[in-house]
């Protein structure tokens, strides 16, 4: 028997906010243990939470960017579960009342275009971080907790079970990410738990239309992980009907040394963790000013910048998805455009040797060597015939650790483009000279005999013969 896969995602999104969401500790990365803490986020008793406006606003500009209908009354809720990482043994969240519902993204994949509902997107507080003496905690020990993310401000967004593959999975996870930096409310750094999904996953016969049991893997923090977690489960699962079992709904944890999941626990219902109303905190009442004044503080978003850069700049729907997918990469690219360089050869420059050197150095585009200013200057000194493509890589190569103009370096390196037919002219005779075979080939018809005679005027001339006059004098010399 077929199985088809039904997959969702719960993400949760730290926001970037200078404070936690129901207290004034700070939320930076990286502190010592347990020293951003105070009587409120600990739990203490007689301690009293107050709201961060801010998270509010990051919340509702998250709703809109996702299509999504933002409440006007909105409202906390206490989700009740005893856990380490939890000081005050419940969680303050959104139940029935969430700040934002019924969103939706499209997202690219290898089968074409495909909307993925949002089922709601609401804010809590985050928990604790318990730090395992094992590898996983499946094979720990001991654990020690460090309070410091505890009340740091999440959204949670939650989808539709609508995705199939652990591609559609990723893909998804991964324009989220993007409309969140595009927005500015995360920095979405997954190996600082700043994006992470919780997974779920089930399996049904190919054309039902009844969900099967399903599991759930938490915490899932880097693109790789998901899709390897989503595939070993739906292999997992498969095994098991056809074994004539039966799927247990649990929680499972996955383990990226081995490539597998583990059961951690039996998954809970939302009446375990007996849900009730926040009487701390008073309910949120968001007017219709505020949302359309939210609304237009929203900067261009990921879809609408890759049709202007198809339409503008004439980017194939690729290219532009490329340079879209991150707001880093499209304000370099913008910033490459607007010293007059042509889009396309930017956009190629861009997703070629620019980020084929970041990934070798594992740098991002912000911490480029190479600024946008110079790699579009650089661009230019091609466009006006100063230089080949061919020499703009081994000065592309040069400025990645030499922080002068690319027109200085093209000087200092003696790199000028030979545009005088009578520089060039000497070479095209020796190389028809010296390759009579080549010579004879392309005069029988065969044209791609034409680039070994470019090729030894190229070498004769160290690279820096005009590559098209040196193709039109040859093909002159050769009627």
């Amino acid at each position: 028997m077929n199985y088809e896969a039904v997959i969702g995602l719960e993400i949760h999104c730290e926001l970037k906010t200078k404070t936690k969401i129901f207290c004034g500790c700070a939320t930076g990365f990286g502190a010592d243990q347990n020293t951003h803490v105070c009587p409120v986020c600990l739990g203490l008793p007689g301690v009293l939470p107050t709201i961060n406006k801010r998270v509010v606003e990051f919340a509702i500009k998250a709703g809109l960017a996702t299509n999504c209908e933002i409440n006007k009354y909105s409202k906390f809720d206490r989700k009740n579960y005893y856990y380490p990482d939890l000081p005050k043994n419940w969680q303050t969240s959104q139940y029935d009342l969430p700040i934002c519902e019924h969103g939706w993204v499209d997202i690219d994949t290898s089968e074409g275009k495909k909307r993925v509902r949002l089922t709601r997107i609401h804010m809590e507080e985050d928990a604790g971080k318990l730090v395992h003496s094992g590898t996983t905690i499946k094979d720990s020990i001991s654990s020690d907790v460090d309070y410091n993310r505890t009340g740091v401000p999440l959204l949670e967004i939650v989808s539709e079970p609508d995705m199939h593959t652990a591609e559609e999975a990723r893909v998804y996870m991964e324009k989220i990410k993007a409309i969140m930096e595009y927005i500015d409310v995360s920095n979405c750094r997954m190996e600082e738990g700043n994006l992470r999904a919780d997974v779920n996953v089930s399996i049904r016969p190919e054309g039902s239309d009844q969900l099967g049991t399903r599991t759930e893997m938490k915490n899932i923090n880097s693109f790789k992980s998901l899709e390897d977690a989503i595939n070993y489960e739906i292999e997992r699962q498969t095994e098991v009907l056809e074994d004539g079992g039966h799927v247990v709904q649990e929680t499972r944890t996955f383990d990226p040394a081995r490539g597998i999941t583990l059961s951690m626990r039996s998954k809970e219902n939302a009446h375990d963790y007996r849900y009730m109303p926040e009487p701390d905190l008073p309910p949120i009442i968001t007017s219709d000013e505020t949302i359309e004044k939210y609304r237009s503080e929203l900067p261009e978003l990921p879809d609408a910048r890759r049709a202007r850069y198809e339409k503008d700049y004439g980017l194939s729907d690729y290219d532009a998805g490329i340079i879209t997918s991150t707001r880093a990469m499209a304000e370099y690219y913008d910033a490459v455009v607007a010293t007059g360089a042509d889009p396309k050869l930017a956009a190629n420059w861009i997703m070629g040797d620019l980020s084929k050197n970041l990934n070798e150095e594992a740098i991002d585009i912000q911490k480029s060597p190479v600024d946008a200013k110079r790699l579009g200057d650089m661009i230019l000194l091609i466009m006006k015939d100063t230089i080949s493509g061919k020499i703009a890589k081994k000065v592309f190569k040069e400025m990645w650790t030499n922080p002068d103009a690319p027109e200085k370096i093209v000087k200092d390196k003696g790199l000028v483009q030979i545009t005088d037919t009578s520089a060039i002219e000497p070479a095209v005779d020796a190389a028809i000279a010296a390759n009579p075979k080549a010579v004879e080939e392309y005069k029988g018809g065969k044209k791609k005999a034409l680039g070994a005679l470019v090729g030894q005027v190229m070498k004769a001339t160290k690279g820096k013969a005009n590559p098209q006059m040196v193709n039109k004098m040859l093909v002159e010399k050769l009627k």
